[in-house]
C-alpha cells in the first residue's frame, strides 16, 4: 500500500509518500515547501498562505512522485479529460491550482498510489481548504480513495515512525504556534485532552516575545539560538519571568501573561533613554530575556507533562509540534525524567518532523486507512466525496 500525503493547514506546503508492506512503513519521499514572505509581516496572513499553497502544491507533488520514482510521462492525453469537468468544479474557487493540476494530470500517469491522505483540521481555514479540494480532485482523477486527518493527532502518530513500540497509555505534549494540548493517549485512535492553553500557545507567546524584542519571524527558532549563546544559568541572569499557572492544580496553560512581563521589561529598559535611541535594545539585554523566555515557557510545560504523565501513570511522554524541536526544552525533559528517577520514556520526533509535513500526516493516515472515503463521482455537483470530507478548522481530538 502506497500513501500520499498532503498538508496545508497553516503555512507549509507538504506533501510525502509513504509505502506500506507487512507492517512495515518506508519513506518514500517528504517534501515541505516553506513560505518565507510571512517573515516580512511578523505573523502568517491566511489570505496570503492560501495563495501560496495554490502555487505550490503542483510543484511540491512533482518533486515528491520524481523522487519516490512514481512519475511517468503518459503518451494518451486523452485519458482523463471527461474527468476534467468536475475537477475543475472541485477547484472551483482555485483557478490557479485548476490550471496546475490540469496540465500535470495531461502530463503524467497515474501513479502507483493507494490512497490520499489530507489534513482536514485544526487549522487556518483558507489553507485548509486548498489542500482538502486538492485531494478531492486527485482523488477523483486517479479513481482512489481519501483518508482525512486530524492534524494534532498526526503529531502524536509520527513519532510510531521510528519508535513503532511505543508503550501506551502516554501523555502527549502537542506544543507549536496555534496549539499547546496535553492529550492522553490511550492507544492510537483513542485519546482524550487533559490540559490546553486558555490564551496563548508557546509558539505564539515565542512570535510575539520575539516581535516586542525586535527580532524575526518565527520566533521559536531565533529566541533559542540566541538564548544558546547566552550562557545559561552559570551566568546567574538578572531577569527572571513568571511561570503562569506552573502550581495550578489542572493540566492548563496561559501564556498571555509571559509575554506581557517582557513588554513591560522592554518598556523599563527604554525609558528615560535619548530620543535618538529610544527604540535600541542593550544586546546583552535581549540575550538575558531570550534565555528567560525560554526558559520560563520551558519549566511550565515540563512541569504541567511530568505532573499530569504521573497521575494518568503514563509509561511515555510523547513531544510532538514545532515547539518541540527546541533543543533546550529535550534536554531539560531529558534531565528532570531523568534527575527524578521516573520510570518513562520520552519520545520526540527529529527536528525536521516536529514542525508541519506531509510524512507525519501520511503516517496517521496509515493508522486510519479504515477511515477511507470513496472517490468523488462525476455525477455529482463537486464530487459526492464533498459531503464526507469536509474542513474543520476547529478540529478536537478528544
Amino acid at each position: 500500500m502506497k500513501i500520499l500525503a498532503i498538508e496545508t493547514s497553516c503555512d507549509d506546503t507538504g506533501i510525502a509518500i509513504l509505502s506500506e508492506n507487512k507492517k512495515k512503513l518506508t519513506v518514500l519521499s517528504n517534501i515541505v515547501s516553506s513560505q518565507q514572505i510571512h517573515s516580512n509581516y511578523g505573523g502568517v496572513f491566511p489570505m496570503m498562505a492560501k495563495r501560496e499553497h495554490q502555487r505550490n502544491l503542483v510543484p511540491v507533488l512533482e518533486q515528491a512522485l520524481k523522487l519516490a520514482k512514481l512519475l511517468k510521462i503518459t503518451n494518451h492525453k486523452s485519458q482523463i479529460p471527461n474527468k476534467f469537468q468536475t475537477v475543475k468544479k472541485i477547484l472551483e474557487k482555485e483557478n490557479t491550482l485548476f490550471e496546475n493540476t490540469k496540465d500535470f494530470l495531461e502530463k503524467y500517469e497515474k501513479p502507483d498510489i493507494d490512497a490520499i491522505a489530507v489534513t482536514h483540521g485544526p487549522g487556518l481555514e483558507p489553507c485548509l481548504y486548498v489542500g482538502v479540494n486538492f485531494a478531492k480532485a486527485l482523488s477523483h482523477a486517479w479513481g482512489i480513495p481519501v483518508i482525512p486527518v486530524n492534524h494534532i493527532e498526526a503529531h502524536i502518530l509520527v513519532n510510531f515512525l521510528e519508535n513503532p513500540k511505543i508503550e501506551l497509555p502516554a501523555v502527549s505534549l502537542v506544543v507549536s504556534g496555534g496549539h499547546t494540548q496535553l492529550i492522553l493517549v490511550k492507544k492510537i485512535g483513542n485519546y482524550q485532552i487533559i490540559g490546553e492553553t486558555r490564551d496563548d500557545a508557546a509558539g505564539e507567546c515565542f512570535d510575539k516575545a520575539a516581535r516586542i524584542l525586535g527580532l524575526g519571524y518565527p520566533g521559536g527558532p531565533i529566541i533559542s539560538k540566541i538564548a544558546s549563546e547566552f550562557g545559561g544559568r552559570r551566568t546567574s541572569p538578572k531577569i527572571v519571568l513568571p511561570r503562569p499557572m506552573i502550581h495550578s492544580k489542572d493540566y492548563n496553560f496561559s501564556f498571555s501573561g509571559l509575554k506581557t512581563s517582557v513588554l513591560y521589561r522592554v518598556r523599563d529598559e527604554l525609558k528615560d533613554r535619548p530620543v535618538d535611541q529610544s527604540t535600541v535594545l542593550n544586546k546583552k539585554f535581549v540575550s538575558e530575556m531570550c534565555f528567560a523566555v525560554q526558559d520560563a515557557i520551558c519549566d511550565v510545560l515540563i512541569k504541567k507533562t511530568i505532573n499530569s504523565a504521573k497521575a494518568y501513570k503514563a509509561k511515555t511522554i510523547i513531544l510532538g509540534g514545532g515547539v518541540s524541536a527546541n533543543s533546550e526544552l529535550r534536554s531539560q525533559f531529558e534531565f528532570k525524567i531523568k534527575n527524578e528517577k521516573l520510570k518513562m520514556n520520552l519520545v520526540f520526533p527529529p527536528p525536521a518532523l516536529s514542525t508541519d509535513n506531509g510524512l507525519m500526516i501520511a503516517v496517521a493516515g496509515y493508522f486510519n486507512k479504515a477511515k477511507k472515503i470513496a472517490p468523488p463521482s462525476h455525477k455529482a455537483s463537486g464530487g459526492a466525496v464533498g459531503q464526507k470530507l469536509s474542513v474543520n478548522a476547529n478540529l478536537r481530538i478528544g
